[in-house]
This record gives C-alpha cells, structure tokens and sequence, in this order.
C-alpha cells in the first residue's frame, strides 16, 4: 500500500483551536527508568497532552556511544493544542525537571522525550525536524512507533505518518526492512513488562501461573485450601514444582456462584496473601489477585500482589481501571459477557465468528483501561476460555489464538503483542469432550489443551495440576525455540 503525503501549512508556535494529534516517544537510561517513565506521563498529562495510546516498553541496547547503561524505550501518542514550538518547550521542561542537564550527546540521560509526529505537519526548522532524519535507522525508534498504529489505518493523521516514511509503504515498509518483529528478542532490543522493579519478557518461555482458591464453592477445588496452613501448604507445593505466578482468589467465578462483598472476600485473601509474600520459596515468583472488585485489588496490591487479574476486565466495578492506573501493577484482562451467574445465558453464547467476537469486546475493554491511564506495556489478555463459551467456542479460541492477536492488531499493535493467558484448566468442556465428570480427572485433558494454546502463541498458563503443566510448558518451549533455530 502507498501513501501519498498530504502535509498541510501551520505555524509553529503559539495555542491552537483545535486538538492536534501527536506522538512522542520517551527513553531512559539512568535512575528508575520505569519511574522516570511514569512521572514523564504524569507532568505531559498535567501540561496539556492528552495521552491516547502507549506502546509496548522496550529494553535497547545503547546505540551511538555504547558504554552506558541499558535504554528503556516507548512511545505515547496523544492529542494537544500546543504548536509544534511550544510543544517542544513543554517536553524540555519536562526534561530538565527529570533532572537532566547537558551531558554528550546520545549519552546517558534519565529522559528523553522526542516529538515523532506532530498532526499532519512535515517540519523543517532552525528548533525542529519532523520527522526526525535518523528515524529510518532506529529500531528502538520504530518498535514503539509502530505499536502505537494498527494494521488498519484508523484516521487521515495516521494516513499523513506513513506518507511521511522514506519507503511506499509507510511505517509498516520502514519498520520491515529493519527485520521488524524477528529483530525483538535478539538485536539488543526486547519487549518487557515491568512487574515491581523487575522487568519481565514473557516471549522467553511460557509461564506458569498456579491457582490457589481460597473459596468453599470453586468448581475443582472449592473448600480445600480455606484454613491458612493448607493455603500455605499448598503454595509451598505449587513453588516447589515451578510454577512462576501464584494466582489467588477468594471469590468464586464458576457459573452461577453468588457474590460475596469485599470485606468477606478481603478476609479470605489477606491473611494467605501476607503469608505467601515473606516465604522464601517465593523469592523470584510472582503473585496475582484473581478478583473484580477494586476495594480487593487495591488492598491486594498493598499486601503485596503483584498482578491484578480480572475476569471482568473492569466490567463489573466501574473503579477498577482508576485503582490499577493509580497502583501500577499489571492488569490481566479476561473476556466474559455478563457476570458469573448470567455468563453462560443464551444469548451470552451467540457469536458470528467467536476469535473475531472475543478479540473485537476484549480490546474495547482494554481501550478503556487505556483511556483510564493503565499502559499498554502492562496490559496482558485472556480470551476467557469457559466463560460465556460453548464446548466449540473454547476448542475455536484455542485453535484459533493467533487470530485473536490479528483482530486485536487491526486497532492496536501494542496490544496484540500483550501477554496472552489461557485458563483451561479442568474446565467443563474438557470434562464434556473426554466424557470425565469429575474436575480432577481432566488433568491428561488440560495438558493436552495447554499445550495446544502454548504452540499456538499464549505466554501463561493458568493450572491447578503444576508439576504436569510444567513439564508440556518446558517441553512447548523446546520445540518453539528448536523451530525459530532452524
């Protein structure tokens, strides 16, 4: 596809009457990089920039002068009514205020912040170059640039940007004859998600996510681990076997289960959440709440939750997307219609094509948890297998995983290249396929179906049976990394 430029006339300075469409990227390499990230965030949102999009967050090799720290890289596109001039301004103050002075070029800074793009303007000025000449030369550049696009033009701006490439075919060509997405990984550049102070790449290997209810009604294991000894026994056995993420919840989702308010389900969680997070087997592992409730999520994360994992991805509490933004923890948001007790309804269960269906309500939902200021660097999705599903629904989404990342990619790149979960684990439908009514029995099934969805592009898995899931996970990860081999 060609795009024709279309560059209009504007001055440089002064306020505009209208919003004009932005983007800039950000990079640091001294300090708290993530920190210095999001308190970059927060004084452009205080300063008239109205963020629209994140990309993903890449780790970079320096480039230029090569003896300093490792760079994080990203890029945010937003709207604003500063002229392209006074725009700059606003982000050298942002600048000087993150406290960098005037060290060597390309040097280490802890921020950065460049205009990429400024509405449908080419410019050329003495303070000024959009786009920037180097810019074809950057994969550091580009890979967040791109993010911030889908495959699908959205607007006549986005239309401009590709025009303004050096390649016919836009961005997309430009970010293609750098190698594209087979340089993330290799080439001193790769995608992470930061998760307290660590940054994690979770294209390394498939994790494996343990799940702990702390529930009497939970459809596998309801009633069993409720005392805090056997909580702590069983989380004891789960780290023990490899699993990398525990995953804890004290309210029931299986269909139809009532809901139970916060403060009962606050006093399930706490006590086995405050015990988990000093053992010493945890050392290294994460910990994730399983839970719709914002009151929940946000003392969880207190307590020292790392992950907010959402079956509802903030449908059912309007304050959950305002809490994880202000807590700055990941957010796992899972695809269901309704709630629990309405989930598996009639018309819950009519889709015209369940990838595309899925994939088009998931991102709606992650648009407004975007809107809401959580990054799409800690976005990760779930596309709900067992909720609001039928037995093919659930053998189509597994099937059909990276269709789900295609449609997702069609409005956001950034999101299509999300941490994927799937939680198949002992569900019904595996139990209806194999003709094994009891939960436990489903084990050999789960596996198999793991493995599928592994193969097939998820980076976690949510299981009850670890030592097993650990095992199809490593070997998963042995035949993916012996196909990119050869």
């Amino acid at each position: 596809m060609a795009f024709c430029n279309t560059a209009i006339n504007a001055t440089l300075s002064g306020v505009y009457s209208t919003e004009q469409e932005v983007v800039i990227a950000l990079g640091s390499n001294v300090g708290n990089r993530i920190k210095n990230f999001n308190d970059a965030l927060n004084l452009m949102k205080g300063s008239g920039i109205d963020i629209t999009r994140h990309s993903c967050l890449y780790e970079t090799a320096p480039a230029y002068v090569t003896d300093q720290p490792r760079f994080l890289n990203a890029a945010v596109r937003g709207v604003t009514k500063h002229a392209p001039h006074d725009l700059l301004t606003v982000l050298k103050t942002i600048e000087r205020e993150m406290g960098r002075g005037n060290g060597i070029r390309y040097g280490p800074r802890p921020l950065d912040l460049d205009i990429l793009f400024y509405g449908r303007l080419r410019i050329s000025s003495d303070k000024l170059t959009v786009p920037h000449e180097r810019i074809w030369e950057r994969p550091f550049v580009l890979a967040p640039l791109v993010d911030l696009l889908g495959s699908a033009v959205d607007n006549d701006t986005v239309s401009h940007w590709h025009s303004l490439s050096i390649h016919p075919g836009g961005l997309f060509e430009a970010w293609e004859r750098l190698s594209g997405e087979s340089l993330i990984g290799k080439e001193g550049i790769r995608r992470v998600v930061p998760i307290g102070d660590k940054l994690w790449d979770f294209s390394e290997k498939p994790y494996v996510m343990g799940i702990l209810n702390l529930t009497p009604d939970s459809f596998s294991d309801g009633g069993k681990f409720q005392s805090l000894d056997s909580a702590v026994s069983r989380v004891l056995s789960m780290a023990t076997e490899g699993a990398d993420i525990i995953d804890i919840g004290a309210q029931s989702t299986r269909p139809m289960a009532s809901r139970i308010s916060a403060q009962e389900e606050l006093d399930r969680l706490i006590p086995v959440l405050e015990a988990v997070r000093v053992m010493p087997e945890m050392e290294g592992k994460l910990i994730s709440v399983d839970t719709f409730s914002s009151e929940v999520a946000s003392e969880a994360v207190k307590k020292g939750a790392d992950i907010v994992n959402d079956v509802s991805a903030g449908a059912l509490d309007p304050n959950m997307y305002k809490v994880v933004a202000e807590s700055r923890v990941p957010y796992i948001a899972m695809h269901m219609r309704g709630d629990p007790c309405t989930m598996q309804d009639k018309e819950n269960l009519k889709y015209d094509d369940v990838c595309r269906d899925v994939a088009s309500e998931l991102y709606a939902r992650v648009r407004d948890a975007e809107l809401s200021g959580i990054p799409a660097w800690r976005i990760m999705i779930d596309p709900g297998i067992g909720f609001s599903k039928k037995v093919d629904h659930n053998l189509d989404i597994l099937m059909g995983l990276p269709k789900v990342r295609e449609e997702i990619a069609k409005k956001s790149l950034a999101i299509s290249h999300a941490p994927l979960m799937i939680g198949p684990s002992r569900k019904r439908f595996l139990g209806d396929i194999c003709d094994r009514p009891v939960a436990r029995d489903r084990d050999p099934a789960t596996v198999a179906s793991v493995t599928a969805g592994i193969l097939r592009g998820a980076n976690i898995i949510r299981v009850h049976n670890i030592r097993d899931n650990v095992d199809a996970a490593r070997l998963c990860n042995a035949m993916l990394r012996r196909g990119r081999s050869s």
